[in-house]
């Protein structure tokens, strides 16, 4: 079970890389090692599929929340190709977490992700 785990641990791992990259190239080449060429992303605001839609996701929001970064909330958890985990959207200034969910993620054989299903539990007011 513990290559699992492991397993699970390193694709949310990238994920979490791909979601704080801040520059055009960094960002390209995190989601690249995150997602499968066909991989989707799909929350009740977006459902985009491939690296370039997946990039654009991740920068509209940098945009939206200029100066923060995602970070787990927990462990992460796992069986078969599937695996979830928590989230939140933390400001690197005050600390605060104005957005949290958690996140499905299905991987291929390789450990990449082929889809995320995401479900927010907290937003603010007008995102």
């Amino acid at each position: 079970m513990s290559v699992n785990i492991d397993r699970y641990e390193s694709a949310v791992a990238r994920y979490f890389e791909a979601w704080n990259a801040g520059e055009p190239e960094a960002l390209a080449k995190a989601v690249a090692a995150a997602w499968s060429v066909e991989g989707t992303y799909t929350d009740p605001l977006a459902t985009v599929t491939g690296h370039t839609e997946i990039a654009g996701l991740i920068a509209g929001a940098h945009e939206q929340f200029p100066g923060f970064a995602f970070r787990p909330l927990g462990a992460v958890d796992g069986h078969h190709d599937t695996a979830r985990f928590a989230w939140e959207l933390v400001s690197e200034a005050d600390g605060s977490a104005p957005v949290a969910g958690f996140d499905v993620i299905t991987l291929d054989a390789d450990g990449r992700i082929r889809s995320v299903l995401g479900f927010l539990d907290r937003v603010p007011a007008g995102a």
